[in-house]
């Protein structure tokens, strides 16, 4: 366990190849899942600058701000790296549904017998 990104004390993200890690989103009242997006070091460093999330968006292969079009931003309450700082791990307070769909959670539908239950 000699490694310092692993035990130090020091942020030092292990960047994928296209230079994103995972960032996995919590309700930091409900510990609910919200949602699971990507980060480049800006969408990271904005993050922690503006006390808003910011990630990388592969499809529109931009930044983007969580709501900067709906309004339903997500005000960072705590950042998490896990063990190999390959994850993020945000909790945060929501103000208004996190999914594009308008659902609370991006999860809003469990598997079942192969077929897909939208939860209430």
């Amino acid at each position: 366990m000699g490694d310092d990104r692993e035990t130090g004390g020091a942020l030092q993200p292990k960047w994928d190849d296209a230079g994103l890690v995972t960032a996995v989103v919590t309700d930091r009242s409900s510990c609910e899942l919200l949602m699971v997006a990507h980060m480049n070091a800006e969408a990271l460093d904005r993050t922690m600058a503006t006390g808003e999330a910011w990630f990388w968006s592969r499809s529109r292969g931009r930044l983007w701000k969580k709501g900067e079009t709906s309004g339903h931003v997500l005000s960072v309450a705590e950042m998490r790296v896990d063990c190999d700082q390959d994850a993020i791990w945000i909790k945060a307070d929501p103000a208004g549904p996190a999914c594009h769909t308008g659902a609370r959670s991006c999860f809003y539908r469990r598997i079942e017998d192969g077929a897909l239950i939208r939860e209430p």
